[in-house]
């Protein structure tokens, strides 16, 4: 199953149900891909070991909760020297969801939820102020077509397979 800390057909299966509906029960999963409920356990256990499987969580609707306003915020910074204070920062703002370093126009964006227009500006003033930014360029997003957590793991048969 683990040679190398490569993935089988199997794994790959797990991983793409688990990814899809993380609640799925374990016996159901034993089903679909035809193992015993302890393997099952087994594999699920052994990717979440090796990083493949970084955590469970529900995915909430930021409609609902009221975080109507989504927001791309790229910053370009003053040097490479306040890479460790954007990182710091962006991971203690709850409103911002992601961070990215970039190549192209900025050097870092960022994935920002609020509640409104005045909450972003909140966001975007404080963002301003952290040191070494320089300058930054928001996009408002006006409607989302596609999101999704779900990554494709089968190209990671091919690996497994020239093995």
């Amino acid at each position: 199953m683990y040679r190398d800390n490569k993935l089988d057909d199997i794994d790959l299966t797990i991983l793409e149900i688990l990814q899809k509906h993380g609640r799925t029960r374990r016996n159901e999963i034993a089903e679909i891909v035809g193992l015993s409920l302890p393997a099952v356990s087994e594999r699920v256990l052994k990717l979440e070991d090796q990083g493949y499987i970084k955590s469970f969580h529900a995915h909430l609707d930021n409609h609902k909760v009221g975080l109507g306003v989504t927001a791309l915020i790229f910053i370009t910074t003053e040097s490479s020297t306040y890479y460790p204070d954007i990182l710091e920062r962006a991971n203690a703002n709850e409103n911002i969801q992601e961070c990215h370093t970039i190549t192209g126009i900025g050097s870092h964006i960022l994935k920002v939820r609020a509640e409104d227009m005045k909450a972003l500006e909140k966001i975007l003033n404080q963002v301003q102020a952290w040191p070494g930014v320089k300058d930054t360029t928001t996009n408002i997003v006006l409607s989302t077509i596609k999101e999704t957590t779900i990554l494709p793991v089968r190209h990671l048969k091919k690996k497994v397979e020239q093995v």
